[in-house]
């Protein structure tokens, strides 16, 4: 898809006045788009909910959804600097750099609003309740994210793992019950450790929730459930910045989530552990 925003000054002067409000409204203030609603959109711009669904066919989009995500990737793309090797190019002082760090991953975990589906999120949680053993599994930038979810589970009494060893992770996955999960996390969806441990726990029996971008990737076709982050970093960059905080965002849900249904079955052994660190502590 091209440029959204382009798309929409192109048309401008085709639409009707009330999809014309809306049309200008996101020319002006792109920004704040991919957190509203239809209905936050209506009152910004003095129209109703089934104008803003007519404007987006209007332009040549499926939803106002797909608009949101689009135009996610598009302002992520003129961010790219900050990730790419591009960087190199701009001049800057720490603090600037530092202002822009708090910009993208604002935006990216802003976005998400738009990109995680709610259904998916509870299915997830459910099988997360009955699961006895956890894989969190990711390469690259996405270790960060599979030995997050490794530490917070094993607090809340799961037996989990995350090495970084693929072929342990192979030899686990057949130990492993019907009821146990494999988290794959994968920013592309195309790390091929990532698809091929993914690929042999569904063979096995296992479910496969997946932590990846909402491209229709390898990892996300082959995964049970998608929880999708927003494309917000190309594959050549300089480091997982925006991406990374995206995915530990979702484990962050999942885990409070998970404690949250607990409840009195973990919160006395958080207590006695908090007691034995601070006994031991010198």
């Amino acid at each position: 898809m091209g440029s959204i925003l382009k798309g929409i000054q192109q048309k401008i002067n085709y639409l009707s006045e009330a999809e014309r409000k809306i049309g200008n409204f996101i020319l002006q203030y792109p920004d704040l788009v991919p957190n509203m609603t239809t209905k936050d959109m209506s009152k910004k711009t003095g129209s109703s909910e089934a104008t803003v669904v007519r404007f987006c066919k209007s332009v040549g989009i499926e939803s106002f959804k797909t608009l949101k995500l689009e135009l996610v990737r598009e302002l992520s793309q003129a961010d790219r600097q900050l990730t790419d090797f591009s960087i190199l190019e701009t001049k800057g002082e720490p603090f600037d750099f530092f202002q822009q760090v708090v910009h993208v991953n604002k935006m990216a975990i802003e976005s998400m609003l738009s990109s995680i589906d709610r259904k998916a999120l509870d299915k997830a949680v459910n099988l997360l309740q009955q699961a006895n053993q956890i894989l969190f599994f990711g390469v690259g930038g996405s270790s960060t994210a599979a030995y997050d979810g490794y530490y917070k589970f094993t607090r809340l009494g799961y037996a989990c793992t995350a090495p970084q060893d693929f072929h342990l992770m192979l030899s686990t996955i057949p130990y492993l019950k019907k009821t146990d999960v494999l988290i794959a996390i994968s920013m592309s969806g195309k790390t091929k450790d990532v698809v091929d441990l993914a690929e042999v726990a569904k063979r096995s029996g296992v479910t496969v929730i997946a932590i990846t971008n909402l491209d229709k990737s390898p990892l996300y076709k082959v995964a049970d459930i998608h929880l999708c982050t927003p494309t917000v970093e190309h594959d050549f960059r300089i480091g997982s910045i925006p991406s990374r905080m995206t995915q530990l965002t979702v484990i962050d849900a999942l885990y409070l989530s998970i404690f949250h249904s607990k409840g009195d079955q973990v919160l006395s052994k958080y207590q006695d552990a908090r007691k034995e660190v601070e006994r031991l502590r010198r």
